[in-house]
Protein backbone atom coordinates (compact mmCIF):
# COMPACT_ATOMS: atom_id res chain seq x y z
CA UNK A 1 0.00 0.00 0.00
CA UNK A 2 1.06 3.59 -0.56
CA UNK A 3 2.87 5.05 2.37
CA UNK A 4 1.99 8.71 1.59
CA UNK A 5 -1.45 11.01 0.57
CA UNK A 6 0.47 11.63 -2.57
CA UNK A 7 1.51 8.46 -3.41
CA UNK A 8 -2.18 6.88 -2.70
CA UNK A 9 -3.58 9.55 -5.63
CA UNK A 10 -0.92 9.56 -8.10
CA UNK A 11 -2.46 8.05 -11.68
CA UNK A 12 -0.35 5.10 -13.17
CA UNK A 13 1.00 6.33 -16.96
CA UNK A 14 -2.04 4.21 -18.36
CA UNK A 15 -4.24 6.29 -16.40
CA UNK A 16 -2.92 9.40 -17.18
CA UNK A 17 -3.28 8.54 -20.63
CA UNK A 18 -6.79 7.53 -20.34
CA UNK A 19 -7.60 10.80 -18.36
CA UNK A 20 -5.81 12.98 -21.24
CA UNK A 21 -7.77 10.94 -23.88
CA UNK A 22 -11.40 11.99 -22.24
CA UNK A 23 -11.04 15.23 -21.38
CA UNK A 24 -11.72 18.55 -23.39
CA UNK A 25 -9.77 21.14 -21.81
CA UNK A 26 -5.87 21.52 -22.30
CA UNK A 27 -4.94 25.00 -19.89
CA UNK A 28 -1.63 25.61 -21.21
CA UNK A 29 0.85 27.92 -19.98
CA UNK A 30 3.65 29.24 -22.17
CA UNK A 31 6.40 32.23 -20.79
CA UNK A 32 5.56 35.72 -21.48
CA UNK A 33 7.49 38.96 -22.86
CA UNK A 34 7.99 40.01 -19.43
CA UNK A 35 8.32 36.53 -17.99
CA UNK A 36 4.58 36.02 -16.22
CA UNK A 37 2.82 33.19 -17.08
CA UNK A 38 0.93 33.40 -20.69
CA UNK A 39 -1.91 31.13 -20.18
CA UNK A 40 -4.80 29.86 -22.10
CA UNK A 41 -7.36 27.05 -22.57
CA UNK A 42 -7.12 24.72 -25.68
CA UNK A 43 -8.87 22.19 -27.17
CA UNK A 44 -6.47 19.23 -27.86
CA UNK A 45 -5.90 15.98 -28.81
CA UNK A 46 -3.24 13.03 -28.00
CA UNK A 47 -1.24 12.23 -31.08
CA UNK A 48 1.27 9.54 -30.22
CA UNK A 49 1.39 10.31 -26.42
CA UNK A 50 2.13 14.21 -26.67
CA UNK A 51 -0.92 16.51 -26.50
CA UNK A 52 -1.14 18.37 -29.71
CA UNK A 53 -3.56 21.44 -30.55
CA UNK A 54 -3.61 23.84 -33.17
CA UNK A 55 -3.25 27.59 -33.26
CA UNK A 56 -2.91 30.85 -35.07
CA UNK A 57 0.59 30.94 -35.99
CA UNK A 58 0.51 34.91 -34.86
CA UNK A 59 -1.43 34.45 -31.46
CA UNK A 60 0.39 35.35 -28.43
CA UNK A 61 1.46 32.15 -27.27
CA UNK A 62 2.99 30.83 -30.72
CA UNK A 63 5.56 34.05 -30.24
CA UNK A 64 6.66 32.79 -26.82
CA UNK A 65 7.43 29.69 -28.00
CA UNK A 66 9.21 30.58 -30.32
CA UNK A 67 11.54 32.66 -27.57
CA UNK A 68 11.39 29.93 -25.11
CA UNK A 69 9.80 26.68 -25.93
CA UNK A 70 9.10 25.88 -22.26
CA UNK A 71 5.78 24.91 -21.09
CA UNK A 72 3.24 23.75 -18.62
CA UNK A 73 -0.17 22.58 -19.17
CA UNK A 74 -2.87 21.53 -16.53
CA UNK A 75 -5.79 19.00 -17.43
CA UNK A 76 -8.47 18.93 -14.37
CA UNK A 77 -11.89 18.04 -13.34
CA UNK A 78 -13.92 17.30 -10.30
CA UNK A 79 -16.62 19.39 -8.66
CA UNK A 80 -16.05 18.68 -5.41
CA UNK A 81 -13.36 17.27 -3.56
CA UNK A 82 -13.20 13.69 -3.27
CA UNK A 83 -14.02 13.81 -7.41
CA UNK A 84 -10.85 16.01 -7.79
CA UNK A 85 -8.76 14.18 -10.76
CA UNK A 86 -6.11 16.10 -12.75
CA UNK A 87 -2.90 16.12 -14.77
CA UNK A 88 -0.41 18.93 -14.79
CA UNK A 89 2.46 18.09 -17.69
CA UNK A 90 5.78 19.90 -18.17
CA UNK A 91 8.31 20.26 -21.48
CA UNK A 92 8.77 21.73 -24.28
CA UNK A 93 6.61 22.85 -27.35
CA UNK A 94 7.46 22.13 -30.55
CA UNK A 95 5.77 24.06 -33.36
CA UNK A 96 4.67 21.92 -36.71
CA UNK A 97 4.48 24.56 -39.67
CA UNK A 98 4.45 21.84 -42.26
CA UNK A 99 0.70 22.49 -44.06
CA UNK A 100 0.06 19.12 -44.41
CA UNK A 101 0.83 18.25 -40.94
CA UNK A 102 -0.62 21.51 -39.16
CA UNK A 103 -4.26 20.38 -41.60
CA UNK A 104 -4.35 16.68 -39.93
CA UNK A 105 -3.95 18.25 -36.41
CA UNK A 106 -6.71 20.59 -37.21
CA UNK A 107 -8.62 17.35 -38.42
CA UNK A 108 -7.74 15.26 -35.64
CA UNK A 109 -9.25 18.01 -33.05
CA UNK A 110 -12.14 18.95 -34.93
CA UNK A 111 -13.20 15.48 -34.82
CA UNK A 112 -12.57 14.94 -31.36
CA UNK A 113 -14.97 18.03 -30.66
CA UNK A 114 -17.47 18.04 -33.23
CA UNK A 115 -17.25 14.83 -34.76
CA UNK A 116 -17.02 13.30 -38.29
CA UNK A 117 -18.93 15.91 -39.87
CA UNK A 118 -15.78 18.16 -39.81
CA UNK A 119 -13.67 16.21 -42.13
CA UNK A 120 -16.97 16.08 -44.16
CA UNK A 121 -16.66 17.45 -47.59
CA UNK A 122 -18.40 20.72 -47.21
CA UNK A 123 -16.26 21.51 -43.42
CA UNK A 124 -12.65 20.28 -45.12
CA UNK A 125 -12.15 23.82 -47.33
CA UNK A 126 -13.00 25.46 -44.27
CA UNK A 127 -10.28 23.76 -42.60
CA UNK A 128 -7.88 24.11 -45.21
CA UNK A 129 -8.37 27.96 -44.91
CA UNK A 130 -7.81 27.36 -41.21
CA UNK A 131 -4.51 25.59 -41.58
CA UNK A 132 -2.90 28.13 -43.96
CA UNK A 133 -2.86 30.57 -41.20
CA UNK A 134 -2.19 27.95 -37.60
CA UNK A 135 0.83 26.09 -36.62
CA UNK A 136 0.74 22.70 -34.74
CA UNK A 137 2.45 22.86 -30.98
CA UNK A 138 3.12 19.33 -29.93
CA UNK A 139 3.80 18.93 -26.20
CA UNK A 140 7.51 16.84 -25.64
CA UNK A 141 6.19 16.19 -22.04
CA UNK A 142 9.33 15.88 -19.79
CA UNK A 143 7.59 15.57 -16.26
CA UNK A 144 4.21 14.45 -15.07
CA UNK A 145 2.36 15.32 -12.20
CA UNK A 146 -1.68 13.67 -11.67
CA UNK A 147 -3.94 13.30 -8.93
CA UNK A 148 -7.14 11.16 -8.37
CA UNK A 149 -9.16 12.19 -5.26
CA UNK A 150 -11.77 8.99 -6.15
CA UNK A 151 -8.95 6.53 -5.08
CA UNK A 152 -9.27 7.46 -1.66
CA UNK A 153 -12.87 6.87 -1.69
CA UNK A 154 -13.78 9.75 1.19
CA UNK A 155 -11.21 9.29 3.49
CA UNK A 156 -9.27 12.48 3.94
Amino acid sequence: MASTRREQITMDADEVDEYLAQQRILNVATIGPTGHPHLMAMWYVVRDGQPTFWTFAKSQKVVNIRRDPRVSALVESGDSYGELKGVELRGTARLVEEPAEVLEIGKAVGVKYTGAAAVSADALPFLEAQAAKRVGVVIEIAHVTSWDHTKLAGSY
